[in-house]
Order: structure tokens, then sequence, then C-alpha cells
């Protein structure tokens, strides 16, 4: 912390940030079954963003503590009244733009906003301007404790990352900074969502919470009594199932359909597959594999595997790898199962998944989900022409994804049927497609295939 100027009618506090990288990850060392699963280079390369903006809104958070809560033991009255402010972020992603700052901050008492986009390099201004902006916040009536949690929140949805796993408990967090102000908020859904790193379920349940405290504001209610109502009212109204749910329901029928006993869950994610799978004991043996650490730790928390008790965890293994590479731990298994995994790779590494799953470790029976695009317009929420997550490279219809698996069946000597996942609409198909694998042995092109694998 630095004070430029410090007098009776100004000050400036400037805060400096620097990031320990190597430390940041070394801090989850030492942890147990329940902790980061083992991998030879996981301190040193993983998947953990470092989110510059995230690390800065917990440093103000830590540094001006006292600040943010507006309290002040030597002048408690001035820590609860409002003051001239100005705030400025000299460097500050932006991942929408300049535009996008200016609905985030405009609403919320500031009396100037600006924005100036940085260059991506100076010397070459051609090159156009970078996602960076300068902030520069100032206003006359606000609290610094309302100004330092907004910036504790917009910092890190700004930037759409954060450096941490989101966990439930963020959802507090993100109630007790947005007091006062996020329940308005013209841009609520779009700060709740990021905020969260996008985990819909998390996002739902600020979003339902805020809507409380909005309609309580408004009607002058205790929050308590309008989540009352709408928890009376919630229970006469049947819920949809999730789609994700239909999907884990359509692969685990497919798989006991096969008579599997010991499956491999490909890109496993956060263990939701693998969690229902252990619910059955005629899976004797399930294997989580997939190429983010984080992902695999968050699955051991979700699957309790410190806790759990020396019979069931004896069925239960989660280990990294990519499904670009054979992996000969993954050979000898009845199924494998690539639920919404596909799509995630560029198309030109399509092939060496192809091999490594259906050529090398050759299961007898390999599940496969991916979504059908024909479905995206009847997903009210979705732009036109935008696919359903910002990492898919690709989705198909279903004429595509029948074509792709028509030719993998014939290359590996499989046979394939097609179900559909989900609400089939007559005109656009089920918003899921699923292919059924199941090993014939009469293998077609070996040579090209070795090539192609190998390539």
């Amino acid at each position: 912390m630095f004070y430029p100027e410090a007098g009776m009618e100004r000050c400036t506090a400037a805060l400096l940030l620097e990031v320990d990288a190597v430390a940041l990850v070394r801090r989850g060392k030492g942890k147990g079954r329940g902790g980061a699963p083992d991998a030879a280079l996981a301190q040193y390369v993983n998947d953990r963003p470092y989110a510059a903006s995230s690390l800065l809104a917990v440093a103000l958070a830590q540094v001006f503590k006292t600040a943010l809560h507006g309290v002040c033991r030597a002048l408690p009255e001035r820590a609860a009244a409002p003051m001239p402010l100005r705030i400025e972020v000299p460097v500050l992603p932006a991942r929408g733009g300049a535009a996008l700052v200016r609905e985030l901050f405009g609403p919320l008492g500031w009396t100037t906003v600006d924005a100036e986009p940085l260059p991506l390099d100076a010397e070459f201004p051609e090159w156009g301007d970078s996602r960076y902006v300068r902030l520069v916040l100032e206003g006359e009536g606000l609290r610094l404790a309302d100004a330092l949690n907004q910036l504790y929140v917009l910092l890190p949805v700004l930037d759409d990352a954060k450096h941490y796993w989101v966990a439930p408990d963020e959802v507090d967090k993100l109630l007790r900074a947005g007091e006062g102000w996020l329940a308005a908020h013209p841009r609520r859904e779009l700060i709740t969502t990021r905020y969260l790193s996008r985990r819909r379920s998390l996002a739902r349940e600020a979003s339902e919470r805020l809507e409380l405290v909005r309609l309580a504001e408004a009607d002058g209610l205790d929050v308590e009594d309008v989540d009352n109502a709408v928890d009376e009212a919630s229970d006469t109204e049947e819920r949809p199932v999730p789609l994700a749910e239909h999907r884990r329901a359509a692969i685990l029928a497919a798989l006991r359909a096969a008579g599997a006993a010991r499956v491999l869950d490909l890109g496993c994610g956060q263990g939701q597959l693998v969690q229902e799978l252990l619910k059955d004991v005629r899976f004797t043996e399930i294997v989580g594999v997939d190429v983010s650490v984080r992902a695999l730790t968050v699955a051991a928390r979700r699957l309790r595997l410190d806790r759990m008790g020396e019979r069931q965890a004896a069925r239960v293994k989660l280990v990294q790898g990519s499904l670009a590479y054979t992996d000969k731990r993954l050979g000898g298994y009845d199924a494998a199962v690539l639920s919404e995994v596909i799509e995630h790779l560029d198309l030109p590494r399509l092939p060496a998944l192809e091999y490594a799953v259906f050529g090398a470790a050759r299961p007898r029976t390999v599940v496969v989900t991916t979504p059908n695009v024909e479905y995206n317009v009847r997903w009210e929420s979705l732009p036109a022409g935008h696919v359903r997550h910002g990492d898919h490279r690709f989705e198909w219809t279903r004429a595509e994804f029948r074509a792709w698996a028509a030719a993998v069946a014939e290359r590996y000597g499989y046979g394939v049927e097609f179900a559909p996942v989900g609400a089939d609409d007559p005109e656009v198909g089920a918003p899921t497609q699923m292919g059924v694998f199941t090993w014939t042995g009469a293998e077609a092109g070996n040579d090209e295939k070795e090539k192609e694998g190998r390539a």
C-alpha cells in the first residue's frame, strides 16, 4: 500500500499487487486422497487460470477488510457517510469492452464512468484495441464500502474468470457484497452468471434469492415473508427434469443393457456420472479420466473420496490423462463413455481421440453423446448462431453425427445404434443425440487407421 497524498481534504490510497505464481500453485500440495489427484506436473502445468482481476478482488477484500464492511473504530460516522470518490484501475480486463463496463457501473450512482480502451500495441495502432481498458470512476455521494464491494464483484465479472474453484459458498459472498445494489441491477443475470463461473445451479440459486430481495424491497416486506410465499407456490408446480439427468439416465440404461461391469468415464469432468455409477453395484470398477486436474479435484470432493469406505473406494479411481493420446491404463474395460466430450475438441484432433478410444483402448461398448445443433432454435436463452457452451468447437446435426459415427464404426470394427436423449421434437429432434457402439471385430482399413491415429 502506498499513500501518494494524505491530507485533511484529500487522501489517495494506491494498492500494488504482485502475484507469486509458483506459491499460488503450491498451496494445495500435501493433500490426501480427497485432495488433488496425483499428477507428475500438476503443480506446474494445470488449467487453473491466473485471473489477475480475481486476485485483485481478493487483495481488496484483505487489505481493505474494515473499509469493505463499512467499519471504522476511530471515525464510525465517517465510514457510514457518503463522500466524493475517484477510483482508477489503470489496466482492467473487460470481456465485453468499454460498453459493458459502462452498463455495469453506470446504474450504481457514479457521475463519471470512463472506460478507455487500451491499444493492443501502441506502436502499431492499426492492430486495434485490446480487451483491456483504463477505468476511472467518479462520484459525489457514495460510501467507500459500497464502492469497494462493487469493485469486489465486478472486477472478476468483467474478466469473466476466477483464479480459484467456485463453491456454493460463493453465492453467499455475492449476496453480501451485492447488498443494496445488485438485486435491482439491470444486468443482474450477467453479473451472477459470470461471478459464479457460469455454474448454472449456483447462478440460478443466486438469481432466485436476489429476486426475493428485489420483491421485498419493492413491497416493503421482509425477505423471509416473500421466501415463504415462493416456497408454498413452488410445491404445486412440477419442475422439469434437467437435460443432464435425462442424459445420465440414458447412458446408465445403455451400459446396463450392454452388461458392462468395468466402465471408463472419459472426460469425467466433475464426476456427476461417476457418482451415479457408484450407486449401482453391478458396476464393479469405475475409472474417471480427465485432462483437468482441477476438475478431478472437484470430482474427488463430490464423491467424498476421503470419507469413503474401503470397499466402496476400491470400486472407483480418478486419473489424469488426455484422450488425444493412447493410454495403456485404459485397455481391457467393458465400456467407455464419452458424454459431451467430442464437441470440445478441434476437428483436426478428433481422429486422434478416435484411435485412442476405439483403436487402442477398444472397450466392448462405447457410449457417445453430443449436442444436436438442430435443436438449438428451441432454446429461448441461446442467441441465434451461438453454440451452447463457449468451449464447443463444433455442434453437429443429426445427419453429421450419424455419418461420423458410421465411419468410425466401420473403421474400427464396431456396430452403432442411435437414440434421442430428452424431448424428441418432431421437427428438430432431441436436444442430445446418443450413439452406442458395440464391438463386432470386423475392422476395416487397419493400416490406414493406424496411420491416422498416429498422426
